[in-house]
């Protein structure tokens, strides 16, 4: 198979092959007498598999999945795709739990960066970034510390949940929306929690996709 040809079928530029092959992501192909590359239906497989797992699993996983399976190392493989699922349900029990701090939302709870580490396992240095872009504020008492209240709290744990969200504009949007969310906008937050579990299941859903490629794969390669 010709490079235009597999190009044409997925839609996507032969730059875009030669990316993947110089990535290591796709196995080297041949050559023919004239230099060309010559490509295999193993190849289209590895091809069809990046297509369709990356939206799911971010390009990221995509490439160490592939790259296992190439040295046929399919446990390691599809431990990887079990962390993401992981953290995929991580990110369901995240949203559940900013749900419930929007039922019992006390305004005047503070709690100081130290404290809302604790709770969350976000460093300060990624809460600081977060407020000087914008996504979150706090207020500086006596000590000069900084002080978040309940409000930018839930905040803090809808950032959270776009750290494991393959990058997409879906998430770039939700971040948007969590910027300009004004203070005790409580509405907006519920507006945002249903953003985030549509794009959970959009998330399942692209995973199934992906994983069905996969299995293809796997079965062209003789793993399973």
């Amino acid at each position: 198979m010709k490079p235009i040809d597999i190009a044409k079928k997925l839609n996507i530029s032969t730059s875009s092959l030669r990316s993947y092959e110089e990535r290591g992501i796709v196995p080297k192909p041949s050559r023919s007498s004239a230099g060309y590359r010559i490509y295999t239906e193993e190849h289209l497989a590895f091809f069809d598999c990046i297509i369709a797992m990356s939206p799911g699993f971010g390009m990221d996983i995509t490439s160490a999945v592939l790259k296992a399976l190439q040295r046929k190392e399919l446990d390691d493989a599809l431990w990887l795709i079990n962390s993401v699922q992981v953290a995929a349900f991580e990110d369901k029990i995240l949203i559940e739990q900013v749900n419930k701090h929007l039922e019992h939302l006390t305004f005047e709870k503070a709690m100081t960066i130290g404290e809302v580490e604790l709770q969350t396992n976000i460093p300060p240095s990624t809460l600081r970034y977060w407020e000087k872009e914008g996504y979150i504020k706090s207020k500086r008492g006596n000590n000069n510390y900084r002080y978040f209240n309940s409000y930018q709290f839930l905040k803090v744990l809808l950032m959270k949940f776009t750290q494991n969200a393959v990058y997409s504009h879906d998430v770039v949007q939700l971040k948007k929306y969590i910027r300009n969310l004004e203070e005790y906008n409580v509405e907006g937050v519920k507006s945002i929690i249903d953003e985030c579990q549509k794009l959970l299941n959009k998330r399942n859903h692209e995973q199934l996709h992906g994983l069905y490629y996969l299995n293809r794969l796997c079965s062209k390669l003789g793993l399973i």
